[in-house]
């Protein structure tokens, strides 16, 4: 976790690989980062994990899911109960399920 990143209240980490947080990122109440899921494709359902950043200044709302392997780029928005794969393109408004971008995030560091 970088500096003035947060991690609210019931956001659960299941980091089996590495979950990284970039400077000023929020993660609010009951959002799940899941570092890891099983290739269902072979009989042993082995366990495969990817890691997850979420860059400087992104914004993962309320019971977001945030999926193995996804990059939530900087100044992303992803919206409340959202899930997301992939990478985010920067300053995206995501949302829905699966998230779809909706806008472009306006920011103002000033105010």
């Amino acid at each position: 976790m970088a500096a003035n990143s947060v991690l609210a209240d019931g956001v659960e980490c299941y980091n089996m690989a590495r979950i990284s947080l970039g400077e000023g990122a929020i993660v609010s109440q009951r959002a799940f980062l899941c570092g890891g899921t099983h290739d269902y494709t072979r009989a042993t359902n082995p366990l495969v994990t990817r890691p997850i950043e979420i860059g400087a200044r992104a914004w993962v709302c309320a019971e977001a899911f945030v999926s193995p392997g996804c990059v939530v780029s900087e100044g992303c928005v992803v919206g409340a109960r959202s899930v997301v794969s992939g990478v985010l393109e920067p300053w995206g408004v995501y949302a829905g399920n699966p998230a779809q971008k909706v806008k472009t995030r306006d920011f103002d560091p000033n105010k």
